[in-house]
């Protein structure tokens, strides 16, 4: 036998097809599956699953970890949610191709978007790269966890267009540079491109992307499908619903012209429209055309916290709230202090639309002076009535009191209908993921909905069944990313497993976290009831945390 040999006996395996669970045994060799029964040979190692579920490791198809990975190649939390795949550089985003001091707009650019602040990059992101082929070769070494990377449209024509990429269309020798660029980081191991019809920068500018015409992104887009594969990944424009439609419609275009598979993030359940009804309906219309487009969606309710003293994209929508937000914490504190400053800014937080909107429906969680104890866990609507204050006037008195620490929470808003998002994560127009993992982390942790999926919707509702949800996570997003060496347990194909306890697999609450580089905090979501996570037939996680080895792959 090979040393790096691997039988996993005594399994309840779910392989990823759909179909029922069955017991077995399944052997691994230098990172293959090769046998799935009653395995008779010995190995050099073994794990006794003790009856547990063994299923392919989870994939995870909308994540921001592209500057993470530079420093933490498991991509932290995932691995221990079962996930063995990320996908990154979505949202027209990613950290290569770069030069002449465009690092310096990428940061802004993840900053505002993605919410990983400057100093984390200035700690841990070297930027020794310019070509994407080059970023993925910084990253391979250190990898825990395969890696299926996006090339963002945003990075590729600020490579190619510099400042004007964000004042014009593309010329037809600028738009073949850019299919260069993309073809030639295909080729490298990119697995798409991800654009973006809604983004903006540190200046409320439109991200590089939004300036493209329809030309230029079927370009683009056709470029990408020369290696066999190939994604289009974009964020339609969700703050107009007419313009989000017409999107989606593109989309469809573009699919239909190149044959690549499009997808959008996110499809939510809303009080207004449960079932996205609307979305889904134009998503209908594009398959009726012959287009492969998909939502993507969320099983977890799209909770957000909101602290001063971080980033905050429910205050995006408000000019002076918004540049206070952007100051050093010391200039940050006393701007929301100035009493003149205070006016605007109670002024601004009365006429509030957009997600701004839904300041009064915050209330009170995590506090740090005992003068605020007594609104812990109260809406804000409810202290401004019982105080005769307005909303704004309410954040600011709570905030200044904790030195802008305090945690203010928008929870069970979006997403909240639990019969309307199983609808919507089992409906075959939609792919499961759309996490957001390793983005706005001061604000949520996107990392978790695939224990999430397994707690609430398989095991304690029993609104799916585990052969279902499995398989959405596993072999139907691996067949349409183009991952087709892996996602599911079948002979000759990638090695990456999952071992868990669906009586105990459970998701912990949110934890605020110091431990990014450049002294940030993020939120995290931990797990239990996972055995065993196996990526590329080596153990990267088991009951006693990580493991160390190094087996994820550039997929």
């Amino acid at each position: 036998m090979s040393e790096n040999s691997l039988v996993i006996r005594n399994a309840t395996i779910v392989d990823g097809t759909g179909a029922d669970p069955f017991k077995g045994d399944v052997a691994i060799e230098n990172g293959i599956i090769k046998e799935i029964g009653n395995v008779k040979n010995n190995y050099i190692n073994e794990v006794d699953a003790k009856g547990n579920i063994l299923a392919p490791g989870f994939i995870d198809i909308h994540t921001h970890f592209d500057p993470q990975l530079c420093w933490d190649g498991y991509a932290t939390p995932s691995i221990e949610h079962g996930v063995t795949t990320v996908v990154t550089g979505n949202c027209s985003l990613s950290l290569a191709p770069i030069k002449n001091g465009g690092q310096d707009k990428i940061i802004s650019m993840f900053q505002v978007i993605e919410d990983i602040k400057k100093p984390t990059f200035d700690a841990a992101v070297p930027f020794s790269w310019e070509t994407f082929g080059e970023y993925l070769d910084h990253i391979k070494p250190t990898l825990g966890i395969n890696v299926g990377a996006l090339i963002g449209h945003s990075a590729v024509r600020l490579y190619v267009m510099g400042e004007d990429s964000q004042k014009r269309k593309a010329t037809d020798e600028e738009i073949k540079e850019m299919c260069d660029i993309v073809e030639k980081s295909m080729e490298d191991g990119a697995l798409g491109v991800s654009s973006s019809y809604v983004d903006v920068d540190e200046n409320f500018d439109p991200v590089p992307s939004r300036f493209s015409c329809k030309k230029e992104k079927i370009e683009l887009a056709r470029a990408a499908t020369k290696t066999g594969r190939g994604v289009w990944q974009v964020v339609p424009y969700f703050i107009d619903m007419e313009t989000q439609l017409k999107n989606i419609e593109e989309l469809g275009d573009i699919s239909l012209e190149t044959g690549i598979m499009c997808t959008f993030q996110p499809v939510l359940s809303t009080p207004d429209a449960p079932k996205a009804e609307q979305i889904m309906a134009a998503l209908q219309k594009e398959r009726d055309r012959g287009a492969k487009v998909f939502g993507q969606t969320m099983p977890r309710c799209f909770d957000l916290n909101m602290r001063l003293s971080e980033t905050s994209m429910l205050l995006f929508g408000m000019p002076t709230w918004k540049a206070i937000m952007d100051l050093p914490l010391d200039e940050r504190k006393l701007a929301f202090a100035d009493d003149e400053k205070q006016k605007i800014l109670i002024d601004e937080a009365k006429n509030a639309k957009g997600m701004s909107a839904a300041l009064p429906m915050l209330k009170v969680g995590e506090i740090y002076s005992s003068q605020n104890k007594s609104y812990q866990g109260k809406y804000l609507i409810e202290i401004a009535e019982a105080e005769g204050k307005d909303i704004g006037q309410v954040i600011l008195d709570i905030a200044l009191e904790d030195d802008l620490k305090t945690e203010f929470q928008l929870v069970d808003i979006i997403n909240s209908d639990k019969e309307s998002v199983s609808y919507l994560i089992m409906n075959e127009l939609c792919h499961f993921g759309a996490s957001d993992a390793g983005a706005h982390i001061t604000q949520f942790c996107g990392t978790g909905d695939t224990t999430h999926l397994l707690e609430h919707y398989v095991r304690d509702t029993e609104k799916i069944s585990l052969s279902t949800a499995i398989h959405r996570m596993t072999q139907e997003v691996a067949n349409d990313w183009g991952l087709n060496d892996r996602g599911v347990i079948e002979n000759g194909k990638a090695a990456d497993l999952v071992i868990f306890d669906i009586n105990k697999v459970g998701i912990s609450n949110e934890a605020f976290v110091n431990d990014f580089p450049g002294e940030a905090s993020r939120y995290m979501r931990y797990s239990k009831g996972y055995e065993t996570v196996i990526v590329n037939g080596s153990i990267v996680y088991n009951t006693n945390g990580y493991t160390d080895v190094r087996s994820g792959q550039i997929v």
